[in-house]
């Protein structure tokens, strides 16, 4: 396995693609997370980690630019919470040949309110009973679902069914099922477990929203990720400097 660092990332192909976007390949490199992309300065529309060992969707610093992700075979099996904090504009997502399971393990993607685009063919998913209708009912800004444009009947049918009682009793099934949160998982409970408060975390990603630099965004990240208690969280938030116990 290959860790991916600021100098792979630096020394990797980058080239502007056939839909004339900014890409960067890190295909092959059988990389095992994600992470260091501050290093790639936001400069590109599209990351293709296709054919690595990822395991979780997650692991991003605030990427405004990056429109589309294609992780083709790779590993994964979770999706990190909040995306929308790091990944805001993402509309193509690409995980074709992963392992996604249950769809509960799905939620973390409707708050991507620009995501137009997503594939998960290939992933266990893809045969549990109600699949695409309760992607397209669950994400209704969707044109295309595992390269199929989703049609207007279809969208009558997933509201017909989830909103009725058979389909909310469904839905209660669905989110039972999902995987329950890993030490580890998202950013949030990671900062929970490691003490700080709910207000302590709500503060520093009102701080994130208002950085005014990636560098500044990325010092906010780490608290988070580490837990670190800040002495003066009103002075981040007003975008003073910070000050670490």
């Amino acid at each position: 396995m290959v860790k991916l660092t600021a100098e792979l990332i630096q020394n990797s192909m980058q080239y502007i693609n056939p839909v004339k976007d900014r890409e960067l390949d890190l295909r092959g490199y059988r990389i095992p997370e994600i992470e260091n992309l501050g290093a790639t300065g936001d400069q590109f529309d599209t990351i293709d980690f296709s054919d690595n060992d990822i395991r979780k969707l997650d692991g991003f610093p605030y990427l405004k630019r990056l429109k589309c992700l294609l992780l083709n075979n790779n590993r994964i099996v979770r999706i990190g919470e909040h995306l929308e904090e790091y990944i805001p504009n993402l509309d193509t997502l690409v995980l074709t040949g992963n392992q996604m399971e249950e769809l509960g393990d799905l939620e973390p993607l409707l708050t991507l309110e620009k995501l137009t685009s997503l594939s998960l063919m290939h992933n266990p998913v893809t045969a549990k009973q109600h699949y695409r209708l309760y992607v397209i009912y669950k994400l209704p800004q969707l044109k295309l679902l595992d390269f199929r444009k989703i049609k207007t009947k279809e969208r009558e049918e997933a509201k017909v069914l989830f909103k009725s009682k058979k389909g909310k009793e469904i839905q209660k099934d669905i989110i039972k099922k999902s995987k329950t949160f890993v030490p580890g998982g998202s950013m949030h409970n990671l900062a929970k477990s490691r003490g700080m408060t709910d207000e302590e975390i709500r503060k520093v990603r009102e701080a994130i929203h208002k950085a005014n630099s990636l560098e500044e965004v990325e010092r906010l990240q780490k608290i988070l990720q580490s837990g670190q208690i800040l002495s003066d969280l009103n002075g981040v938030q007003n975008g003073e400097p910070m000050e670490y116990q």
